[in-house]
């Protein structure tokens, strides 16, 4: 009797319980097979992403899908194979994404499948580090600066942690949409952050942001129910405060509207038209990524532990082929 060959296999980071980055472990799983309407890309790069040290840690994504599971969502990579029907990309091409979230996608591994449009091709300005390390944290301020809040030109746009991974990407796609732009960071991060573009910046370690901001139009907020309150008091009337963090009973809404403003959570999602957008403003060299640390696959942990130290600037990345 003839039997199939056994499905070929890949390199992957797993985790079979929650906890710390020690249960991040390399081992060899099965290579996905694209279906109808997907690709396979071979990964060169993944970026890591705060998602991902708090799926981690829960053992659970936010769509309920428990351990065992391989974490990543941002890719960098070459397309392997398509699926039946897929008309916009072909063997060979150069992509970059952020496949399937908030559902798993499994970047942490030398082979993902992921709808075909959940994908863009990589910006030629970018190699594949610097391109794993833009999607999910672009499409993020994207999402929530352009789609949700509209900035516009002259309005003033308020970043907090300006320098992180979301903020410094945010602080270029709100110059380049015209607007007077203020961020939050330490005072040693404020060179960088003005080689960005950033017009006036406030260290919060020294200052209350609340106290020196007024008349803003526009708040990111990547920090959470601390700042949420006293955000609302830098918003003139008719603003929109943006939070990258689930609300919870003290998420401001109702206040928000008693004075006049919009208080609103945002969760990313795959976005091609977004992510086309980004890649031309990369491409036009109006937006750039910084790359704080780059590791390799099997170092997923390590990448973890700097990433919860919480003193990154720009982001992390690992590297897989």
């Amino acid at each position: 009797m003839n039997h199939a060959p056994p499905p070929p296999k890949m390199r992957a980071v797993v985790q079979d319980r929650p906890g710390g980055p020690d249960v991040l472990r390399l081992a060899e799983t099965e290579r996905p097979t694209p279906g109808p309407a997907e690709i396979l890309v071979r990964v060169h790069a993944a970026g890591v992403n705060p998602t991902d040290w708090k799926t981690r840690a829960k053992g659970r994504f936010a769509t309920g899908a428990t351990v065992p599971f391989t974490l990543g969502f941002d890719v960098s990579g070459v397309v392997e194979a398509v699926g039946l029907g897929v008309t916009v990309f072909q063997p060979g091409d150069t992509v970059f994404g952020m496949p399937r979230f908030p559902h798993p996608a499994g970047a942490y591994a030398e082979y993902v499948t992921a709808p075909a449009r959940h994908f863009v091709h990589r910006p030629e300005r970018l190699d594949h580090v610097q391109a794993a390390a833009v999607p999910l944290a672009a499409l993020t301020a994207w999402q929530a600066l352009v789609d949700t809040a509209d900035v516009q030109p002259g309005q003033r746009v308020l970043i907090h942690a300006a320098a992180g991974g979301v903020g410094h990407l945010a602080v270029q796609i709100a110059k380049a949409r015209g607007a007077y732009v203020i961020g939050t960071a330490r005072e040693a991060k404020h060179g960088f952050l003005r080689g960005l573009g950033a017009d006036e910046l406030v260290d919060h370690t020294r200052q209350d942001f609340a106290e020196a901001v007024s008349g803003v139009d526009v708040v990111l907020d990547g920090i959470g129910a601390a700042y949420w309150s006293r955000s609302l008091s830098t918003l003139r009337p008719g603003g929109t405060l943006v939070s990258l963090l689930p609300p919870d009973e003290t998420f401001p809404a109702a206040q928000a509207r008693a004075v006049g403003v919009r208080a609103v959570f945002l969760l990313v999602e795959p976005d091609r038209a977004g992510l086309t957008e980004i890649a031309s403003l990369v491409d036009s060299g109006r937006l750039r990524v910084e790359v704080d640390a780059v590791l390799p696959l099997e170092e997923a942990a390590r990448a973890h532990e700097l990433g919860e130290g919480g003193r990154t600037r720009g982001k992390i990345v690992l590297t897989v082929t």
